[in-house]
């Protein structure tokens, strides 16, 4: 396994982040503990995952399960670098939401890093990120909060998902003149397919020391080699929500007929050279993998020994040409 600082911090993290968002959904506690122990033992220390996720009636699910696998001890929680989320209301159902139980204000974060503390069995969280932007909340109270959890220990560092370039821009401005270390990183959905993170957030990250953590990697199993499975028979799951919905559109269909012929004539697997892509990015830490198997993982961690020749990565910035430089990409 590669490793990389995470951003302008001394953090030392993995390549590849353990995204846990199919733990509980889709992979029971056992396959989930299972998943964790390979990841750790292939040398991925970085796990992502947020409160919200176990969704619906099950919220906060997924960190139990990363929470029961930390108690299983053998150094599990000391050598993992845990990063989770805050925004989302945790009421089981909509009409159980009460008011100051989501989003950024002080008093929802001290009571949502209480309890995903709890829920995962540690007396302290590595990354600490906003999930989404507030807009009602000002940076001021928000770091006035942050900056109280780092005094107690319980947070380490703060990160961002989810925010644009200005966002970025606003929120370390405004830590710089209280004092406060700020942003650390951004999670944000960047792939081959989905480029325009490359106007303003990546180049706001890298001028503020931001690592960049991307988000839905294979653009929701687009990138998986989403045509070639459809044409074996396993649409069920690797061609339903995000990629069914592209799919559908005939331009972005042969588009992604072309990459993956592209590849076949490399002998490459599509879903491994979309991550290996990512990791020549200038910002990008790692992008997160969400397995739901073994299987997938061990794909996912062939992906950090690939390498692509300019050749290739010239053939794929035809096919998936970036929106270029802000503002030129827009202006004269």
């Amino acid at each position: 396994m590669e490793y990389t600082q995470l951003g302008r911090t001394g953090l030392k993290v993995s390549r590849l982040v353990l995204g846990t968002m199919n733990f509980g959904p889709q992979t029971d506690e056992a396959d989930s503990h299972t998943i964790m122990d390979a990841a750790l033992g292939a040398g991925v220390n970085f796990f992502d995952t947020a409160n919200v996720y176990g969704w619906g009636a099950d919220k906060g699910r997924t960190e139990e399960i990363v929470g029961s696998w930390f108690a299983k001890g053998g150094g599990r929680r000391d050598k993992t670098v845990l990063a989770t989320k805050v925004y989302a209301n945790m009421a089981p159902d909509p009409d159980s939401v009460w008011p100051n139980h989501d989003k950024l204000s002080a008093l929802n974060i001290r009571r949502a890093v209480d309890a995903s503390l709890k829920r995962l069995g540690t007396d302290y969280i590595d990354l600490y990120q906003f999930h989404h932007v507030d807009r009602d909340t000002p940076w001021e109270e928000i770091w006035q909060a942050i900056d109280v959890l780092v005094q107690q220990g319980k947070i380490l560092y703060a990160g961002s998902s989810n925010h644009a370039g200005w966002h970025i821009a606003r929120a370390n401005e405004t830590a710089a003149r209280r004092g406060s270390y700020g942003l650390v990183s951004e999670q944000c959905l960047y792939n081959l397919a989905e480029r325009r993170a490359e106007m303003e957030v990546i180049p706001a990250a890298e001028s503020y020391g931001l690592g960049v953590i991307p988000w839905s990697p294979l653009h929701g199993g687009l990138l998986g080699g989403a045509i070639r499975k459809e044409r074996e028979g396993g649409a069920a799951r690797s061609v339903s929500g995000r990629s069914a919905d592209s799919l559908a559109n005939s331009a972005i269909r042969a588009r992604i007929q072309s990459y993956e012929d592209l590849l076949a004539k490399h002998g490459l697997e599509p879903g491994e050279v979309a991550l290996a892509w990512l990791l020549t990015r200038p910002g990008v830490t790692g992008p997160i993998v969400g397995p739901r198997t073994a299987d997938q993982l061990a794909s996912a961690l062939r992906a950090v020994e690939l390498k692509l020749s300019d050749g290739l990565l010239a053939s794929l910035d035809e096919i998936f040409p970036g929106p270029g430089p802000s503002p030129e990409a827009f202006a004269w």
